[in-house]
């Protein structure tokens, strides 16, 4: 015993991360057998990289979702900023996996609404629905950033309460209705958009951080597209919330899908998953943290810059041990069982936070394995999609 304690107190950090993860990889998690969806979700690439093959990793990504039965691929709304640069028009992209994929729901996560006229998010989406066969789906946002407004500046005060009037008569005009707007000299006009879309439904989610925004989500019917938040009690108690506004509104309660992002990066060498993902996630992590620098004032930057190393550690640890698919497989399998016992039905795999791109697919064949991908159609399925039905 003595000897194995000398031994033990011999080793190298690193020795002891890896003898952790062989001893972990010695026992595997299993399925709670609860229903789950997985997506791939793309949000943080850098948008300054002069590569001419900026987009490979996301067309990779979805061919090999495509034919592994992962259940959507979400691409972002990003303006003005390095940070998740390549995205600055998700139906755009959302084009180009259309005409590269055969079955893969392709939607925005997300469109933010009032950064845009309504009319055109269904001509530019109903292009893409009939390019995909019916797979599109949009995830709806109000925006925050005041610099992305520089696009429509006028709408940022209103953005909140305009988000329902947008997000019905984006769902009238798919639909084929009439819908009547301003035109010139004062004069309304009533408007039908081109092409006419497959889908006669537009499955839509709320994007919510808040609880007026899950109880939003509920009431109107729509999904929910949300990270992880402080703790999976503190999700659990937004996804009944969500749950209880959809009875009173009338609807199924255990209707509609709870969709959680989180970083993604399997790999059963636990030390390796580390080295893999600490460098890119701190800086991930660095970069959305200075988004907010336009609305804290010189002293609280100050402050923040000051205590950044710190902050970034912690922020790490917390992120790989307690709320992300990072690491081995049977650390992940434990997540998603807490994730689905509190009503969680689709988890959001966020993949392009700077891992290496081929250790980022090598990371989703572990991912497919877990057992739980998907919860609706055979693994390595290359079908045509069915005509998919309204989730509300």
């Amino acid at each position: 015993m003595t000897d194995l304690k000398s031994r033990l107190a011999a080793l190298t950090p690193e020795q002891r991360e890896r003898l952790k993860s062989q001893l972990a990889a010695e026992e595997p998690v299993a399925s709670n057998g609860l229903p789950l969806d997985v997506s791939l979700f793309f949000f943080s690439a850098n948008g300054t990289s002069e590569s001419r093959s900026k987009y490979e990793l996301l067309l990779r990504c979805a061919e090999f979702g495509d034919a592994n039965g992962f259940k959507a691929i979400w691409t972002p709304e990003r303006h003005f900023s390095p940070f998740g640069g390549l995205y600055p028009n998700p139906s755009v992209l959302a084009a180009a996996i259309a005409v590269r994929t055969r079955r893969i729901e392709i939607r925005a996560g997300s469109c933010v609404l009032p950064l845009h006229n309504p009319i055109r998010i269904a001509e530019e989406w109903s292009v893409v629905d009939n390019l995909s066969n019916g797979r599109v789906a949009l995830a709806f946002a109000s925006g925050w950033h005041k610099t992305d407004f520089a696009l429509r500046p006028q709408a940022y005060a209103t953005r909140r309460d305009a988000m329902a009037e947008g997000i019905d008569t984006v769902r009238r005009l798919w639909r084929g209705e009439r819908v009547s707007v301003p035109g010139v000299d004062g004069e309304n006009v009533e408007v039908v958009t081109y092409p006419r879309p497959i889908q006669p439904e537009l499955r839509h989610w709320l994007t919510c951080s808040s609880p007026a925004g899950w109880a939003a989500a509920g009431a109107s019917g729509a999904n929910v597209l949300c990270m992880m938040g402080p703790s999976t009690s503190h999700l659990a108690q937004c996804v009944q919330a969500y749950r209880q506004a959809r009875a009173q509104a009338g609807l199924p309660e255990a209707g509609g899908t709870v969709s959680v992002m989180l970083h993604t990066y399997v790999d059963n060498d636990r030390a390796r998953a580390r080295a893999r993902t600490r460098g890119p996630l701190q800086s991930y992590l660095e970069d959305y943290i200075r988004q907010y620098d336009v609305m804290a004032d010189a002293s609280v930057q100050q402050q923040v810059l000051a205590n950044k190393d710190a902050l970034l550690d912690f922020a790490f640890e917390r992120y790989f041990e307690q709320a992300s698919l990072l690491g081995p497989q049977a650390k992940c399998q434990a997540l998603i069982n807490k994730l689905t016992a509190v009503g969680v039905n689709e988890i959001a795999c966020l993949v392009d936070f700077g891992v290496d791109d081929d250790d980022v697919l090598a990371s989703l064949e572990l991912l497919a394995e877990l057992g739980q991908v998907p919860a609706g159609a055979p693994r390595g399925a290359a079908t045509e999609p069915a005509r998919p039905q309204e989730i509300a």
